[in-house]
Protein backbone atom coordinates (compact mmCIF):
# COMPACT_ATOMS: atom_id res chain seq x y z
CA UNK A 1 0.00 0.00 0.00
CA UNK A 2 1.49 3.21 -0.65
CA UNK A 3 1.82 5.24 1.89
CA UNK A 4 0.54 8.86 1.80
CA UNK A 5 1.53 12.30 0.37
CA UNK A 6 2.77 14.55 3.34
CA UNK A 7 0.91 17.55 4.09
CA UNK A 8 3.80 19.95 4.53
CA UNK A 9 6.72 21.26 2.62
CA UNK A 10 9.65 19.90 4.39
CA UNK A 11 7.49 16.39 4.93
CA UNK A 12 7.13 16.33 1.60
CA UNK A 13 10.56 17.26 0.23
CA UNK A 14 11.89 14.53 3.10
CA UNK A 15 10.11 11.38 1.16
CA UNK A 16 11.21 12.98 -1.95
CA UNK A 17 14.75 13.62 -1.34
CA UNK A 18 14.88 9.64 0.00
CA UNK A 19 13.08 7.92 -3.06
CA UNK A 20 16.21 9.82 -5.29
CA UNK A 21 18.62 8.86 -2.61
CA UNK A 22 17.39 5.59 -3.11
CA UNK A 23 17.56 5.54 -6.75
CA UNK A 24 21.62 7.01 -6.59
CA UNK A 25 21.92 4.24 -4.26
CA UNK A 26 20.50 1.90 -6.61
CA UNK A 27 22.63 2.83 -9.83
CA UNK A 28 26.02 3.20 -7.78
CA UNK A 29 25.28 -0.49 -6.97
CA UNK A 30 24.88 -1.32 -10.51
CA UNK A 31 21.24 -1.73 -10.38
CA UNK A 32 19.45 1.02 -11.70
CA UNK A 33 16.19 -0.98 -12.27
CA UNK A 34 15.20 -0.69 -9.18
CA UNK A 35 15.08 3.07 -9.22
CA UNK A 36 13.35 3.72 -5.83
CA UNK A 37 9.69 4.56 -6.87
CA UNK A 38 8.66 0.63 -6.24
CA UNK A 39 8.93 -2.56 -8.27
CA UNK A 40 8.93 -2.43 -11.95
CA UNK A 41 10.54 0.88 -12.34
CA UNK A 42 13.51 1.20 -14.61
CA UNK A 43 14.31 1.20 -17.76
CA UNK A 44 11.31 0.78 -19.14
CA UNK A 45 9.45 3.82 -17.08
CA UNK A 46 7.31 5.12 -19.81
CA UNK A 47 8.23 8.76 -18.26
CA UNK A 48 11.72 8.34 -18.01
CA UNK A 49 12.96 6.03 -20.94
CA UNK A 50 14.05 7.14 -24.69
CA UNK A 51 14.80 10.53 -24.24
CA UNK A 52 18.39 11.35 -25.62
CA UNK A 53 20.07 10.84 -28.75
CA UNK A 54 22.91 7.98 -29.20
CA UNK A 55 25.13 10.98 -30.31
CA UNK A 56 24.25 12.53 -26.53
CA UNK A 57 24.42 9.31 -24.80
CA UNK A 58 27.61 8.81 -26.31
CA UNK A 59 28.54 12.30 -24.57
CA UNK A 60 27.83 11.28 -21.01
CA UNK A 61 29.33 8.06 -18.95
CA UNK A 62 26.71 5.22 -18.69
CA UNK A 63 26.07 5.84 -15.11
CA UNK A 64 24.87 8.90 -16.11
CA UNK A 65 21.83 7.32 -18.74
CA UNK A 66 21.18 4.66 -16.24
CA UNK A 67 20.33 7.16 -13.22
CA UNK A 68 18.70 9.15 -15.49
CA UNK A 69 14.69 10.29 -14.10
CA UNK A 70 14.19 13.20 -16.02
CA UNK A 71 10.86 13.17 -18.66
CA UNK A 72 12.43 15.08 -21.48
CA UNK A 73 15.50 17.00 -23.03
CA UNK A 74 15.81 20.20 -21.76
CA UNK A 75 19.62 20.66 -22.92
CA UNK A 76 18.28 20.32 -26.04
CA UNK A 77 15.33 22.04 -26.88
CA UNK A 78 16.81 25.42 -24.79
CA UNK A 79 19.36 25.62 -28.04
CA UNK A 80 22.10 26.47 -25.18
CA UNK A 81 24.73 28.70 -26.98
CA UNK A 82 28.33 28.75 -26.51
CA UNK A 83 30.10 30.98 -23.69
CA UNK A 84 26.57 30.82 -22.05
CA UNK A 85 26.16 29.81 -17.84
CA UNK A 86 23.00 27.39 -17.38
CA UNK A 87 21.76 26.20 -14.37
CA UNK A 88 20.13 23.07 -13.81
CA UNK A 89 17.59 22.97 -10.91
CA UNK A 90 17.29 19.34 -9.29
CA UNK A 91 20.55 18.12 -11.48
CA UNK A 92 19.95 14.35 -9.86
CA UNK A 93 23.30 12.53 -11.51
CA UNK A 94 24.43 15.23 -13.88
CA UNK A 95 23.79 13.75 -17.12
CA UNK A 96 22.02 17.42 -18.41
CA UNK A 97 24.62 19.50 -16.43
CA UNK A 98 27.02 17.60 -18.38
CA UNK A 99 25.54 17.92 -21.83
CA UNK A 100 25.01 21.48 -21.07
CA UNK A 101 28.77 22.16 -20.27
CA UNK A 102 29.46 20.46 -23.54
CA UNK A 103 27.15 23.11 -25.17
CA UNK A 104 28.41 26.37 -23.97
CA UNK A 105 31.60 25.24 -24.17
CA UNK A 106 35.25 26.33 -22.31
CA UNK A 107 33.85 29.75 -22.42
CA UNK A 108 30.46 29.13 -20.81
CA UNK A 109 29.49 27.37 -17.16
CA UNK A 110 27.08 25.00 -16.32
CA UNK A 111 25.60 24.69 -12.25
CA UNK A 112 23.51 22.07 -10.46
CA UNK A 113 21.99 21.89 -7.95
CA UNK A 114 20.61 19.09 -5.95
CA UNK A 115 19.27 18.59 -2.64
CA UNK A 116 20.51 14.54 -2.36
CA UNK A 117 24.02 14.11 -0.75
CA UNK A 118 23.44 10.53 -3.17
CA UNK A 119 23.00 12.12 -6.37
CA UNK A 120 25.10 15.25 -5.89
CA UNK A 121 28.43 11.83 -5.25
CA UNK A 122 26.94 10.13 -7.99
CA UNK A 123 26.98 13.45 -10.40
CA UNK A 124 30.31 14.30 -9.41
CA UNK A 125 31.92 11.12 -10.08
CA UNK A 126 30.13 11.37 -13.64
CA UNK A 127 31.53 15.06 -14.00
CA UNK A 128 34.86 13.72 -13.80
CA UNK A 129 34.59 10.56 -15.80
CA UNK A 130 33.10 12.53 -18.44
CA UNK A 131 35.88 15.12 -17.85
CA UNK A 132 34.16 18.50 -18.17
CA UNK A 133 35.76 21.29 -16.05
CA UNK A 134 33.38 23.85 -16.74
CA UNK A 135 31.14 22.67 -13.93
CA UNK A 136 29.83 23.08 -10.49
CA UNK A 137 27.55 21.19 -8.41
CA UNK A 138 25.48 23.12 -5.37
CA UNK A 139 23.71 21.59 -2.43
CA UNK A 140 20.16 23.21 -2.02
CA UNK A 141 16.90 23.41 -2.64
CA UNK A 142 15.21 24.86 -5.76
CA UNK A 143 13.13 26.81 -3.60
CA UNK A 144 16.31 28.61 -2.59
CA UNK A 145 18.86 28.67 -4.91
CA UNK A 146 22.42 29.39 -3.76
CA UNK A 147 23.41 31.91 -6.34
CA UNK A 148 23.35 35.75 -6.61
CA UNK A 149 20.57 37.03 -8.79
CA UNK A 150 20.93 37.98 -12.27
CA UNK A 151 24.25 35.74 -12.46
CA UNK A 152 22.73 32.76 -14.87
CA UNK A 153 21.40 33.21 -18.90
CA UNK A 154 19.47 30.03 -18.46
CA UNK A 155 17.74 27.87 -15.62
CA UNK A 156 16.68 24.46 -17.13
CA UNK A 157 15.28 21.50 -15.25
CA UNK A 158 14.31 17.40 -16.00
CA UNK A 159 11.09 16.91 -14.40
CA UNK A 160 11.89 18.33 -11.27
CA UNK A 161 9.74 21.36 -10.48
CA UNK A 162 6.53 19.11 -10.23
CA UNK A 163 7.92 17.30 -7.17
CA UNK A 164 8.65 20.83 -5.27
CA UNK A 165 5.29 21.45 -2.81
CA UNK A 166 6.05 25.56 -3.43
CA UNK A 167 6.13 25.43 -7.05
CA UNK A 168 5.09 29.30 -7.19
CA UNK A 169 8.35 29.81 -5.00
CA UNK A 170 10.42 27.97 -7.07
CA UNK A 171 9.64 29.75 -10.11
CA UNK A 172 10.06 33.19 -8.52
CA UNK A 173 13.58 31.88 -8.02
CA UNK A 174 14.44 30.70 -11.67
CA UNK A 175 13.51 34.47 -12.15
CA UNK A 176 15.29 36.19 -9.58
CA UNK A 177 18.74 34.73 -11.00
CA UNK A 178 18.33 34.92 -14.64
CA UNK A 179 19.69 37.92 -16.39
CA UNK A 180 17.41 40.37 -18.00
CA UNK A 181 16.32 38.88 -21.17
CA UNK A 182 17.38 35.36 -19.62
CA UNK A 183 15.44 32.25 -20.87
CA UNK A 184 13.74 29.55 -18.31
CA UNK A 185 13.35 26.03 -20.30
CA UNK A 186 12.35 23.35 -18.68
CA UNK A 187 10.79 19.78 -19.15
CA UNK A 188 8.06 18.86 -16.95
CA UNK A 189 5.16 16.51 -16.39
CA UNK A 190 1.88 18.83 -17.19
CA UNK A 191 -1.89 17.88 -17.25
CA UNK A 192 -4.51 18.94 -19.19
CA UNK A 193 -7.42 19.32 -16.86
CA UNK A 194 -8.13 17.87 -13.55
CA UNK A 195 -6.48 14.79 -12.65
CA UNK A 196 -8.49 12.06 -10.57
CA UNK A 197 -8.47 12.28 -7.24
CA UNK A 198 -6.55 8.60 -6.94
CA UNK A 199 -3.67 9.73 -8.84
CA UNK A 200 -3.00 12.72 -6.28
CA UNK A 201 -2.51 10.38 -3.52
CA UNK A 202 0.38 7.99 -2.97
CA UNK A 203 4.36 9.44 -2.22
CA UNK A 204 5.02 6.94 -5.60
CA UNK A 205 2.84 8.80 -7.59
CA UNK A 206 4.24 12.21 -6.40
CA UNK A 207 8.51 10.90 -6.85
CA UNK A 208 7.25 9.39 -9.96
CA UNK A 209 6.26 13.07 -11.52
CA UNK A 210 2.59 12.99 -11.50
CA UNK A 211 0.50 13.39 -8.26
CA UNK A 212 2.65 17.19 -8.11
CA UNK A 213 1.84 18.11 -12.00
CA UNK A 214 0.42 21.48 -12.52
CA UNK A 215 -2.31 21.71 -14.65
CA UNK A 216 -1.29 23.43 -17.90
CA UNK A 217 -3.25 26.69 -17.53
CA UNK A 218 -1.81 26.90 -13.62
CA UNK A 219 1.89 26.67 -15.09
CA UNK A 220 0.95 29.51 -17.24
CA UNK A 221 -0.22 31.64 -14.20
CA UNK A 222 2.46 31.02 -11.61
CA UNK A 223 5.12 31.81 -14.59
CA UNK A 224 3.54 35.16 -15.06
CA UNK A 225 2.87 35.93 -11.44
CA UNK A 226 6.83 34.98 -11.52
CA UNK A 227 7.28 38.46 -13.96
CA UNK A 228 7.79 35.79 -17.01
CA UNK A 229 6.56 36.47 -20.55
CA UNK A 230 6.32 34.58 -23.61
CA UNK A 231 5.29 31.41 -21.75
CA UNK A 232 4.59 28.58 -24.37
CA UNK A 233 3.81 25.13 -22.89
CA UNK A 234 4.54 22.33 -26.21
CA UNK A 235 3.68 18.72 -25.21
CA UNK A 236 6.63 16.45 -26.07
CA UNK A 237 5.15 13.22 -24.87
CA UNK A 238 1.56 12.19 -24.23
CA UNK A 239 1.34 9.02 -21.57
CA UNK A 240 -1.29 6.40 -22.16
CA UNK A 241 -2.87 4.67 -19.29
CA UNK A 242 -1.93 1.32 -20.91
CA UNK A 243 2.08 2.13 -21.00
CA UNK A 244 1.59 2.01 -17.18
CA UNK A 245 -0.34 -0.85 -16.55
CA UNK A 246 3.13 -3.29 -15.70
CA UNK A 247 4.81 -0.41 -13.87
CA UNK A 248 5.19 1.45 -10.86
CA UNK A 249 2.18 3.16 -11.20
CA UNK A 250 0.15 0.05 -11.89
CA UNK A 251 -1.63 -0.43 -7.92
CA UNK A 252 -2.85 3.30 -8.20
CA UNK A 253 -4.30 2.90 -11.77
CA UNK A 254 -6.29 -0.01 -10.46
CA UNK A 255 -8.06 2.66 -7.96
CA UNK A 256 -9.55 3.94 -11.24
CA UNK A 257 -12.83 4.12 -12.58
CA UNK A 258 -13.13 3.38 -16.39
CA UNK A 259 -14.70 6.58 -16.54
CA UNK A 260 -11.50 8.28 -14.94
CA UNK A 261 -9.41 6.06 -16.89
CA UNK A 262 -10.87 7.24 -19.73
CA UNK A 263 -10.49 11.19 -18.79
CA UNK A 264 -7.01 11.16 -18.05
CA UNK A 265 -5.87 9.09 -20.89
CA UNK A 266 -3.38 11.23 -23.32
CA UNK A 267 -3.89 14.14 -20.88
CA UNK A 268 -0.81 13.54 -18.51
CA UNK A 269 1.94 14.41 -20.78
CA UNK A 270 5.73 15.76 -20.83
CA UNK A 271 6.06 19.06 -21.87
CA UNK A 272 8.76 21.60 -22.91
CA UNK A 273 7.96 24.63 -21.05
CA UNK A 274 9.40 28.01 -22.11
CA UNK A 275 9.36 31.58 -20.72
CA UNK A 276 11.88 34.32 -20.65
CA UNK A 277 12.82 37.34 -18.28
CA UNK A 278 11.91 40.56 -19.41
CA UNK A 279 14.91 43.00 -20.45
CA UNK A 280 18.00 42.20 -22.08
Amino acid sequence: MSKPIPSDVDGLRSAVKEKYAEAARAAMAGDPASCGFGDGCGCEDPITSGLYSEGESGQVPELAIAASLGCGNPTALAQLQPGQTVLDLGSGGGIDVILSARRVGPTGFAYGLDMTDEMLALAEKNRAEAGVENVRFLKGHIEAVPLPDASVDVVISNCVINLSGDKGRVLREAFRVLRPGGLFAVSDVVVEGAMPEALRRGVEMWAGCVAGALEAEEYRRLLAEAGFESVEIVPTRRYRVAEFEGSWAGPMLGALSPAEREAVDGRVMAAFVRATKPGG
